[in-house]
């Protein structure tokens, strides 16, 4: 790679293998576009014309190799059927299902992945990464998320975090069902022009290295259809627990994709486990305690987080899920220079 790379050619070199000398940047700011456009976050997420324009705005001043065109942790439920359930203007709505289950079983009348994949927000989202597409003229990388397996399968069913560590409580119809959904949508951001799929999951209950290699199939084919895409899947473990539960397993699987980790200071040692000389599929993402308030866990997480890096050289950096409204992009800057300097 050649210091003037851009954002594009770096992508395409990582997709061949090839090292870089520096990480793509690639923090997820997208809910602040609603702070921009003094919009409802309810009314932000259906306009691609608002998103759009908040985003380009956003881009100007965050000097990132990527923009964060469209991520909704209830997309892929409302999608599915749910009704979703805002409480306040501030605050994520509550799922509803139209058809009651008891909790850890599929609902009924839920819709077919594909025509999930035809949804009104969906639809949203495609026309937001078809607008920046065109308003950013290819200089930045285009991304947008998906909920993972487990996190989709738990939101269907009702499970609540203290029920998720297990896999036995998961429903394999509902894994499945969450599984062919992700795909479906995932299919259609790339085809509308992203170049990063970014596969959120919560919370990863303790696996087994036969569940791991389940889980892996399950990802497999909206892995494989972003990779036809020339764009790049990234697996993101947002929270770090399950990531330091589960390091071993998930390392001895082949994945045809970046792993991206969310980065505790609470969970550091679950690193020591990362391949001295780089895991070549391996991202890194900021964990929530750096944009708290506490300036000391702030700066202690920095810190670590400059460390790992230097250490294991990531394919990536970015954030371990949407960034919080109030963030300040002075902050964000400052987590860019940690990253790449």
């Amino acid at each position: 790679m050649t210091e003037n790379s851009t954002p594009r050619q770096m992508l395409k070199e990582l997709l061949q293998g090839i090292p870089q000398t520096r990480p793509l940047f690639l923090p997820i700011v997208f809910s602040l576009g609603a702070k921009v456009e003094n919009l409802p976050l309810r009314e932000f997420l259906g306009n691609a014309t608002k998103i759009s324009n908040s985003l380009r705005q956003i881009r100007s001043h965050l000097r990132s190799d990527g923009v964060a065109c469209y991520f909704d942790p209830s997309l892929e439920a409302e999608a599915l059927g749910a009704v979703l359930r805002w409480q306040t203007p501030e605050h994520p709505p509550t799922i509803q299902w139209p058809h009651h289950a008891e909790k850890g079983e599929v609902p009924e009348g839920l819709r077919s992945p594909e025509d999930a994949a035809k949804g009104t927000r969906v639809t949203v989202a495609v026309e937001a990464i078809r607008r920046l597409k065109s308003l950013l003229r290819d200089e930045p990388l285009l991304m947008a998320g998906v909920a993972g397996p487990f996190t989709l399968a738990a939101r269907i069913t009702g499970l609540r975090k203290e029920d998720v560590s297990r896999r036995e409580k998961f429903s394999d119809t509902a894994l499945e069902l969450s599984a062919a959904t992700i795909t479906q949508i995932a299919s259609k951001f790339v085809e509308a022009g992203a170049n990063v799929i970014f596969i959120q999951e919560d919370v990863v209950p303790k696996l087994s290295v036969e569940d791991c290699e389940t889980w892996a199939s399950s990802l497999a084919p909206a892995i494989n259809i972003v990779r036809f895409y020339e764009a790049l899947p990234v697996l993101q473990i947002m929270d770090s627990h399950s990531f330091a539960e589960n390091k071993l397993v998930i390392f001895q699987q082949n994945w045809d994709c970046v792993i991206c980790p969310a980065l505790a200071a609470s969970a550091f040692s679950a690193w020591e486990m990362v391949p001295s000389s780089g895991f070549a599929n391996l991202g890194i993402a900021l964990g929530p305690e750096a944009f708290q308030p506490e300036a000391s866990t702030a700066e202690t997480l920095l810190e670590l987080f400059h460390a790992f890096i230097k250490k294991s050289r990531p394919a990536i950096v970015t954030t371990a899920g949407d960034v919080p409204v109030a963030t300040d992009l002075k902050f964000l800057a400052r987590v860019r220079e940690k990253a790449i300097f």
